[in-house]
């Protein structure tokens, strides 16, 4: 009996194993093989709805008449202007359908920003301060979107069902999953998973840094503000961080470090506004 249930047992981790490998995909813009279990309109969709919430139960700063709201729109937009070329110039401009981008300035002493799927952003305004300057902001945000378009969402929520043994069959339905509605909340949520994910969710942020450097540049933001900006950050967590290996980031040297060697080439798209 023991020997059935181990093959049994066996057979069902090749199935997943099998499962999984086929739901891998290679991302159009990073190159590298994604797992995707849930559709990105699904994505999209919950990402919709969550962000009008987060809205409705925030106080939002009006672009009308403040300076710093219209900062965030006047980068947002710069950076779209920028993402929308350059995957023009890959011959990819059908990956952003779907994408509706907003960008809103959220009163909160959070130093925080983020970018749900579908290009739904929100800055903090506790972000500001250490910022200091629209390019820097430039930097944060470029990284943030990077998230969204290089499908990290779904990649985190993908590995997170596999680890729950959440399977898919004849697809899921998102929005009636409560597991899968958990999982979202908790991927977007400020939370952090500590385990296995976390390789994958360090090498999501080297990822973000490469490509938000390269659309902040484009955009004709001076991409060299992310050393001195990542410097205020380490000096800012300063004795207030976990250890590197439980952290979804990777510590501000690490983090300063590739920003450097990253540099050569985000500089090749930057060319100053106005020239």
């Amino acid at each position: 009996m023991k020997s059935y249930f181990r093959q049994v047992s066996n057979g069902l981790i090749a199935a997943l194993f099998i499962f999984t490998l086929a739901a891998c995909s290679k991302n159009s813009i990073t190159g590298r093989n994604q797992l995707a279990l849930l559709p990105e309109s699904e994505l999209r969709s919950m990402a919709a709805t969550e962000y009008q919430q987060f809205l409705s139960q925030n106080k939002v700063v009006s672009a009308s008449g403040n300076k710093d709201a219209e900062m965030v729109r006047r980068v947002g937009t710069r950076l779209v202007s920028a993402i929308n070329k350059y995957y023009s110039t890959k011959g990819l401009s059908n990956e952003l359908d779907g994408y509706k981008w907003e960008y809103n300035l959220v009163q909160s002493d959070d130093v925080n920003a983020w970018a749900m799927p579908g290009g739904k952003i929100v800055v903090y305004t506790g972000l500001l301060p250490v910022t200091q300057n629209e390019a820097a902001l430039a930097v944060v945000l470029g990284h943030e979107i990077t998230h969204a378009l290089a499908h990290h969402g779904n990649e985190r929520m993908s590995q997170q069902m596999v680890a729950q043994g959440i399977g898919v069959v004849g697809g899921v339905l998102t929005s009636g999953n409560q597991q899968v509605s958990n999982i979202f909340n908790n991927v977007y949520g400020p939370g952090a998973q500590v385990g296995v994910l976390l390789p994958n969710s360090r090498k999501q942020e080297l990822e973000a840094d490469r490509y938000g450097l390269i659309f902040t540049a484009m955009a004709g933001y001076n991409p060299r503000e992310a050393i001195p900006l990542w410097e205020r950050m380490k000096q800012m967590s300063a004795g207030n961080r976990p250890p590197e290996f439980l952290s979804t980031h990777p510590a501000e040297e690490t983090r300063i470090e590739k920003l450097q060697q990253l540099m050569p080439e985000a500089l090749k798209y930057y060319k100053p506004m106005g020239k």
